[in-house]
């Protein structure tokens, strides 16, 4: 079994439900990572208070997990929890598709 399914295990196994799980693949420090950096911290704080789990992976740090995780652009978000896995590209600027994407509704915080 591939490292990457066996930690989207381990993370499946540990998490309560209700709680979101995040990984956002940024290059360095470059103004797209920086602002989408801080438009997920935003959001998170603003919409998942206290349910959320935000790791950000420098993919020049650790090139290898954009391979394990196949991130092909960067920045990426990565919603791994709660189920469907979803994938977003960019500075995730534009928050209704964040919302979308995270399955979240504006009125729910």
């Amino acid at each position: 079994m591939p490292d990457s399914l066996i930690a989207l295990e381990e993370i499946l196994s540990h998490s309560p439900k209700g709680n979101y799980v995040l990984r956002l693949y940024v290059t360095g420090s470059t103004p797209q990572s920086s602002r989408a950096i801080e438009n997920i911290k935003h959001i998170c704080e603003t919409y998942l208070s206290g349910r959320y789990e935000l790791n950000v992976i420098d993919l020049y740090q650790q090139p290898e997990l954009a391979r394990d995780m196949q991130v092909i652009a960067a920045p990426t978000l990565i919603k791994e929890l709660p189920l469907p896995l979803q994938r977003l590209i960019g500075d995730l600027s534009n928050t209704d598709r964040v919302l979308i994407a995270l399955d979240l509704d504006k009125e729910k915080s």
